[in-house]
C-alpha cells in the first residue's frame, strides 16, 4: 500500500502552497493593516461598520475595528488576532500593531521576490526587534506612580482615539484618580488592580458630568419603597442565600380538612419567614445585600425595620462589596453575625436619567 497521506477537504474548498499560498497569506494580512492605516495619527479618520443585525458602529479604535471584523483568511486571522492580544495586555496601539505587522510582511514579500530565504528574514526580524528594543529602553521616560501630570498625558494619548472629543481632558483625570485609589506597595514594587475599577454608562446627563465614585456602585433599586434611600454609618449583611420558602424537590402534598388547619399553615409559613428576617435584624444590620431572592413578607419586614435591602446582586459585585467592607458573605442566615458584617460610610439610592443605582 501506498504511504502518501490522503487529504479529505470539504467540497468547494481550495488549496494552496508554496510562493501562492505565502502571497495569498501576505496580501490578505496587508489588505487588513491597510483598512486601519487610515484611522492612525492626529489626523486619522472614524470608520463607519454595519454589524451583521444592521447596528451601526463609527469609531477609529482599531480594537473595535478588528472585533467588528468577520476574516477567513489564516493570515488575516492571525493580524486581528495580534490586535486582540494587544488591547488586552496593554489597553491601546492596537493599531499602530496592526499597521506594523502588514509593513513587516510587505517588507518579507520584497525579501521573498528576491529569492531571499524565510528563515533568514525570520532571523533578520527577530534581531531588529532586539535591537528595537533596546532603543526603546534607552529613550523610554521613568514614571513616579505619584507623577500625575505625567500620568495624565498617558491618559490623554491613549483617549484621543475614544470618541470623546472634548471630554479628553476630563476622562483623563479620572482614569488617574482610578488607577491611585487602587494602587498599592508590595515588596517595592507598585502595583495597580485595574479589576477593582468599574466602568458604568447610563443615559441622562453630559460626558463632561462623569464622575469617580470613591466606592462601589450596585446597577440594583432599592428592593422595597418603605425602604430608606439612604443610610449613614451603614453596617452591612453580605448574604448569599434566598429570604424565602423553597419549593421541595419532590411533589408533596398537605391535606386541610378545616379551617383551622388552614389558617395554622398560613401562621408558619409567616413565622418561617419571620425568623429569616429577625436572623438580619438581630445581628445591627442596617443594610442587607443578598445574591439571591427575597420573598415580599420579609421584605416587608425590613422595611418596617428601616433595613436597606438590595437583592440579586452579581456574585462579582458581592466580591467587590466584601473585600470594600470588611464584611464576609455568608452561606445562610444562621451564619449571620455582627462579627460578619461590613461598614460604609454612607449607602444610598440614586437617579441617573431614567435609571436608579445604589
Amino acid at each position: 500500500m501506498s504511504e502518501t497521506p490522503i487529504l479529505i477537504l470539504r467540497e468547494g474548498t481550495s488549496r494552496s502552497r508554496g510562493r501562492d499560498a505565502q502571497r495569498s497569506n501576505i496580501m490578505a494580512a496587508k489588505i487588513v493593516a491597510e483598512i486601519v492605516r487610515s484611522t492612525i495619527g492626529p489626523r486619522g479618520m472614524d470608520k463607519m461598520l454595519v454589524a451583521g443585525m444592521g447596528d451601526i458602529v463609527i469609531t477609529n479604535d482599531g480594537a473595535t475595528i478588528m472585533k467588528e471584523m468577520d476574516v477567513q483568511n489564516p493570515a488575516a486571522k492571525m493580524i486581528v488576532e495580534i490586535a486582540k492580544t494587544q488591547d488586552s495586555e496593554v489597553g491601546d496601539g492596537t493599531t499602530t500593531a496592526v499597521v506594523l505587522a502588514g509593513e513587516l510582511l510587505a517588507g518579507a514579500e520584497t525579501l521573498l521576490d528576491k529569492d531571499v530565504h524565510p528563515n533568514a528574514i525570520i532571523d533578520g526580524y527577530r534581531d531588529a526587534a532586539g535591537k528595537a528594543q533596546e532603543i526603546l529602553e534607552k529613550i523610554a521616560i521613568s514614571i513616579k506612580p505619584d507623577d500625575e501630570a505625567r500620568l495624565k498625558q498617558v491618559a490623554m494619548t491613549s483617549l484621543n482615539t475614544k470618541g470623546i472629543f472634548g471630554s479628553q481632558n476630563r476622562f483623563a483625570e479620572l482614569a488617574v484618580e482610578a488607577v491611585m485609589q487602587v494602587t498599592e506597595k508590595n515588596n517595592g514594587k507598585v502595583k495597580a488592580d485595574i479589576d477593582l475599577v468599574k466602568v458604568m454608562k447610563k443615559h441622562g446627563k453630559s460626558l463632561e458630568e462623569s464622575e469617580l465614585v470613591n466606592g462601589i456602585i450596585i446597577d440594583k433599586e432599592i428592593s422595597h419603597s418603605q425602604m430608606p434611600k439612604s443610610v449613614t454609618g451603614a453596617k452591612i449583611a453580605l448574604l448569599n442565600a434566598k429570604l424565602e420558602i423553597e419549593k421541595t424537590e419532590t411533589d408533596a402534598k398537605i391535606n386541610i380538612n378545616k379551617p383551622e388547619e388552614m389558617y395554622q399553615f398560613i401562621q408558619e409559613e409567616e413565622k418561617l419567614l419571620r425568623d429569616m428576617a429577625d436572623q438580619v435584624t438581630k445581628t445591627g444590620a442596617n443594610v442587607l445585600f443578598t445574591e439571591k431572592s427575597v420573598d415580599d413578607e420579609v421584605l416587608s419586614i425590613l422595611a418596617k425595620k428601616g433595613i436597606l435591602t438590595i437583592k440579586n446582586i452579581s456574585s462579582s459585585d458581592m466580591e467587590k462589596l466584601a473585600k470594600a467592607t470588611g464584611g464576609s458573605v455568608v452561606g445562610t442566615t444562621r451564619d449571620l453575625s455582627k462579627e460578619a458584617l461590613g461598614y460604609a460610610k454612607l449607602v444610598e439610592e440614586v437617579k441617573i436619567g431614567d435609571d436608579k443605582l445604589v
